[in-house]
C-alpha cells in the first residue's frame, strides 16, 4: 500500500488513562500503521483523569484560542500534546474547562453517566476538525474509534465538506460493543447544527431515542467504510452499514489488524 496521512479520532488511549480494550487498542491501531510506513496524526479528549504532569502534557498556544459555539454557548478549545516515546507517538488532545477538566470519560466519580455527554462528543469533534484544519495538514483516512468520535463521519461531510483539509478524505469507523447504558436524550441530537450538518441528517436515527447504537448508526452513515470491532458489536450496527452498501471489515484476530486495517484503508480509494 503506498504510504497515506491516517488522522486517527480516538476516545482514550493508554497509558494516559486506565488501560482497557479502548485504550489499548486506541494507543496500538496508531502505532501500529506508523510502523507500517504511514504518515499519522491521533488525537484523544483531555479527561480529567488525565494527569497533565505525569505524562508531561503542554499546551500548544499557536493552536489554542478559538471558541466553538454549542447551544448559542461559547466554549473555549484547549489544544495540547505529548509524546510516547517508546512508540515514537505525539498525541493531540483537546481540553476544556467546562465538558473535560475534573470529569471523567463517561460517569462521575458515583458512577453516573454525564447528561452532557452528547455535547462533550460534539465539542470534541468539531475540536479536532478545527485544529487539523488550523494545521494545514489534510489526511486521506481518518480513523474514528470509540463513542466520544462515532459524530466525526458528520461533520467531515456536511459541515467541513469544502475544507481543502478534508475535501477529499475518506472516513472510517470502528464500531465497538456498548460503552454506555443511559441514553444520550433525544433532544441532544439537534445540537449536531453546524453549518451544513443538521440534525435533519440525522432525525431518522434519534427522533425517539439517542442510543448507543443510534450514536454508531449516525457515523455509519456518512462514513466511507466500517470496521467491526469484535463479534459482541450490535449486530443492528452491521446490518444497517451493509444497507448502505458500505464495505465493512469484519472482527480481525490478534497482531493481524494491522495488516488487515491498512489493507481496508487501500480499498477505500
Amino acid at each position: 500500500m503506498e504510504a497515506k496521512k491516517i488522522l486517527f479520532i480516538n476516545t482514550e488511549i493508554e497509558p494516559f488513562v486506565a488501560e482497557n480494550q479502548h485504550s489499548l487498542m486506541g494507543r496500538m491501531i496508531p502505532q501500529a500503521i506508523q510502523e507500517l510506513g504511514h504518515e499519522i496524526r491521533t488525537f484523544s479528549p483531555k479527561w480529567g483523569n488525565i494527569n497533565e504532569r505525569r505524562n508531561q502534557l503542554h499546551e500548544v498556544i499557536r493552536l489554542s484560542g478559538m471558541n466553538l459555539i454549542i447551544d448559542d454557548t461559547d466554549h473555549p478549545l484547549i489544544i495540547k500534546v505529548a509524546s510516547l516515546p517508546s512508540a515514537k507517538m505525539q498525541i493531540f488532545f483537546i481540553d476544556n474547562d467546562d465538558y473535560f477538566m475534573k470529569r471523567g470519560i463517561l460517569t462521575d466519580k458515583e458512577g453516573q453517566e454525564y447528561t452532557d455527554n452528547a455535547e462533550r462528543a460534539i465539542f470534541y469533534v468539531r475540536g479536532v476538525l478545527e485544529t487539523v484544519k488550523k494545521q494545514g495538514w489534510v489526511p486521506d483516512v481518518i480513523h474514528c474509534y470509540g463513542w466520544a468520535a462515532a459524530l466525526a463521519p458528520l461533520y467531515v461531510k456536511k459541515a467541513y465538506y469544502d475544507e481543502p483539509s478534508f475535501r477529499d478524505v475518506k472516513v472510517v469507523i470502528e464500531v465497538s460493543p456498548k460503552e454506555f447504558q443511559n441514553d444520550l436524550g433525544a433532544e441532544n441530537a439537534k445540537l449536531v447544527d453546524y453549518k451544513e450538518a443538521s440534525y435533519d441528517d440525522i432525525k431518522e436515527l434519534c427522533e425517539t431515542s439517542f442510543s448507543h447504537s443510534d450514536l454508531l448508526k449516525m457515523g455509519v452513515k456518512f462514513a466511507d467504510g466500517v470496521i467491526v470491532e469484535n463479534n459482541e458489536v450490535d449486530p443492528a450496527i452491521i446490518d444497517y452499514a451493509k444497507s448502505l452498501n458500505l464495505p465493512v471489515l469484519a472482527p480481525v484476530e490478534g497482531d493481524a489488524f494491522k495488516q488487515a486495517y491498512s489493507d481496508f484503508y487501500e480499498t477505500l480509494f
